[in-house]
């Protein structure tokens, strides 16, 4: 999220809205947010167990926690791009994509 938010100006300028989720609650999501100073909403999948994490594919059962990821979503609903893991962490390709594509 942090890497997200250092980003988010640049994925702001290119037509691209961010959410964040995460599978803790929604207070401590919003306490989290708060302390990094995000400017984009998340999400908690907490209300249903980590759903939406299990539907992704993302549950990591040796950790009993989500895995962490990004999505690119187009504006039709199509997922065009995922990074998992380490990759996931530095959002640089996304926000390369998301610029391309703007001035595509």
């Amino acid at each position: 999220m942090r890497n997200l938010q250092a980003n988010y100006k640049k994925l702001e300028d290119a037509d691209t809205q961010v959410v964040g989720v995460s599978m803790d609650s929604p207070f401590a999501n919003k306490a989290f947010g708060d302390s990094l100073g995000v400017n984009f909403p998340i999400a908690s999948d907490w209300f249903d167990e980590g759903a939406a994490t299990r539907e992704y594919g993302l549950w990591e059962p040796k950790y009993k926690a989500a895995r962490r990821a990004t999505f690119l979503v187009g504006k039709d609903g199509k997922i065009e791009e995922i990074q998992v893991d380490n990759e996931a962490v530095d959002p640089t390709k996304v926000v390369t994509a998301c610029e391309r594509k703007k001035h595509s």
